[in-house]
């Protein structure tokens, strides 16, 4: 092997040993926080006040049972309540704004483009511009007032899910194949359901993820819309916010702790459950290019 070869097969080997070790300190910069609060987790009021530990505590068990003890804290209803309206509006959102991608894409009509630049220019208005009108609306219509339907119904307009899955359209999603599928006698919704979604799983699953993290974590809008309903009915962000807002001589540290990363399993099962798609579509892209 002449001595070049030898140079050019050390400097792959090289910029791969120092392109894993990027990729481990990142994985563990990331993984930081998840021990701090297992650890924290673990750990009593007084140990948490003392300063950070690099070991775990012995009240894991302690405060796992403190606060599903806490009658004042319905946890494992308010994760299903939290479950019910992220689960709910994920599903809506990823559905019909593909629905709508899928229109703005396959289609061609006057005002296409002004359609999507509008699109555009809703994704960038604050939440929190509209958030007056929203609950004024909700509090002058009775059947919305207390419930949930305020927090899944306008998850059905995701501008911000619209413009991803249109611009993945754009590379995965062929016209010629849904002019096929018409010529075959296949009308439009079952043409978008049997062909458009399945090839759409990956864009998907990634945006069912967020919309799903989104709205488990929201407390601005919940917080409104349910003040006034049942403990029973609260989700999750708004009982650890009451948790935080405790009396100070009542406020655990280890109990809100232990809240925070229950609060966190079921994001990633989610997680887990819907990359299994990601992964499997860009193995099936892989393939096919």
């Amino acid at each position: 092997m002449r001595k070049e070869d030898n140079f050019s097969l050390f400097g792959l080997y090289l910029r791969r040993f120092f392109s894993y070790l990027v990729l481990i300190i990142l994985t563990l910069l990331c993984l930081v926080p998840f021990y701090v609060l297992f650890v924290n987790s673990s750990r009593s009021h007084a140990d948490i006040q003392k300063g950070f530990s690099l070991l775990p505590g012995k009240f894991l068990i302690t405060n796992y049972k403190s606060l599903l003890l806490d009658k004042n804290l319905p946890v494992i209803r308010g994760i299903a309540n939290s479950f019910i309206v992220a689960a709910s509006s994920s599903l809506l959102s990823v559905y019909f704004s593909s629905l709508t991608a899928y229109a703005v894409h396959a289609y061609d009509f006057k005002l296409k483009k002004l359609l999507f630049s509008f699109i555009l220019m809703v994704m960038m208005v604050p939440t929190q511009v509209t958030s007056l009108g929203f609950i004024k609306l909700v509090r002058e219509v009775s059947f919305l007032k207390n419930t949930y339907w305020p927090l899944i119904i306008p998850s059905i307009s995701a501008p911000i899910v619209v413009f991803f899955i249109k611009q993945y359209m754009e590379t995965a999603l062929p016209v010629e194949i849904v002019e096929a599928a018409r010529i075959d006698g296949s009308h439009e919704f079952s043409t978008f359901n049997r062909i458009v979604l399945p090839i759409m799983k990956p864009a998907i699953a990634v945006q069912a993820i967020f919309s799903f993290t989104s709205s488990w974590n929201n407390y601005f809008i919940p917080a409104l819309v349910l003040a006034e309903v049942d403990k029973n009915k609260k989700t999750l962000p708004i009982l650890i916010a009451q948790l935080r807002s405790a009396d100070f001589l009542k406020f655990d540290m280890g109990k809100l702790y232990m809240m925070i990363a229950l609060s966190i399993f079921p994001i990633i099962i989610v997680y887990l459950i819907l990359s299994k798609q990601i992964v499997s579509g860009v193995a099936m892209g892989s393939v096919k290019g």
